[in-house]
């Protein structure tokens, strides 16, 4: 990985984090504040520098990384999504830790799954701390929109004892620090990523539909680039944040009455999976659940045998892909 670091200095931005919008957030360009990861030609970095397109070809998918580790903070992105034929197609914007703390990585996921024509993109947030792979936390959702139509806004907010999934300044999903969940919680500095692959393998209906070449290339558009959090000395692992408990400068995250509203809302309507209420996978829900028996009886009407814990037929199951997967992914 190309990356830069200022001198090895960290830089704490101040962060006014509370209502997990994007104003006045300042916008880098991409040179600024990203590295190409891999891909060669297909990732496209536009005239205004502040837009990119990342790619997917029967060659190679493509993809970017932050030039700076991150200790907490907001990172978001306005992201258009490629239209049409989309199964198998994966576009993830996450953070990740995986090459530097190989055994027991960190991971915050927003995965975007495409779908056959006429059926929507599916969008999944996941969650790993301290090499958890073995319990995934996913979530899955439909959308309120097209997002192949025109751009809209993901953002990740990260902080000491929270983490909150936004689309479009809506937060969708809020995983709090607990005892529960213990060393789970991610906690260790992790870069920014944005790719594109082919995870024909598990991505739609469990590997049933696969990437079809002949609507390539596949292209994933990217603009208004937020890293707006305490970059990390990458030797020592520090940030000036860690020193400064009472500062204002360390990230905080709330979710005013009015956004959690909002919150409830979509995930009554759109949200489609939820690892908590799985009783195929899990006898009982991880410690950290907390179960909202509206949302049990729901998901348990959409799909009464995997949230009812019914017999089902055996299908092929999505195995986590980790960062270097993801960019060595190409082609079948």
């Amino acid at each position: 990985m190309a990356v830069s670091y200022l001198g090895f200095f960290v830089i704490c931005s101040v962060l006014a984090l509370a209502s997990g919008s994007s104003r006045n957030r300042p916008i880098l360009s991409f040179d600024e504040g990203y590295s190409q990861l891999f891909g060669d030609d297909n990732l496209m970095v536009l005239r205004d520098g502040k837009s990119v397109h990342i790619s997917l070809d029967e060659r190679t998918g493509s993809g970017f990384v932050s030039q700076d580790l991150y200790h907490h903070g907001f990172f978001s992105a306005s992201i258009k999504l490629p239209a049409d034929y989309t199964a198998g197609v994966v576009v993830a914007f996450y953070m990740s830790n995986g090459d530097i703390f190989e055994k027991n990585h960190d991971e915050l996921d927003f995965e975007f799954l495409g779908n056959i024509r006429g059926k929507d993109w599916r969008i999944q947030t996941n969650v790993y701390g301290n090499g958890s792979t073995g319990i995934g936390r996913e979530e899955r959702y439909g959308l309120w929109f097209d997002p192949s139509e025109d751009f809209h806004q993901y953002s990740i907010l990260w902080t000491d004892t929270q983490i909150i999934f936004y689309v479009d300044n809506v937060p969708i999903r809020e995983i709090t620090r607990s005892e529960a969940m213990g060393g789970d919680f991610p906690s260790k500095p992790m870069s920014l990523y944005a790719t594109i692959w082919d995870g024909s393998d598990w991505a739609t209906n469990g590997g049933r539909y696969r990437v079809s070449y002949k609507y390539a290339p596949y292209i994933a558009e990217f603009s208004d680039l937020i890293l707006h959090g305490c970059a990390v000395d990458p030797i020592e692992h520090s940030s000036k944040c860690d020193n400064a408990l009472n500062s204002e400068s360390i990230p905080t995250g709330s979710i005013t009455p009015e956004q959690r509203t909002k919150m409830e809302n979509f995930r009554k309507k759109h949200m489609q999976y939820s690892y908590c209420y799985d009783r195929t996978r899990y006898k009982a829900p991880p410690p950290e659940c907390v179960i909202n028996p509206k949302e049990a009886e729901r998901l348990r009407g959409f799909d009464p045998v995997t949230f009812g814990g019914g017999r089902r037929h055996h299908h092929g199951k999505r195995h986590h892909r980790s960062r270097s997967s993801r960019a060595e992914a190409t082609a079948i």
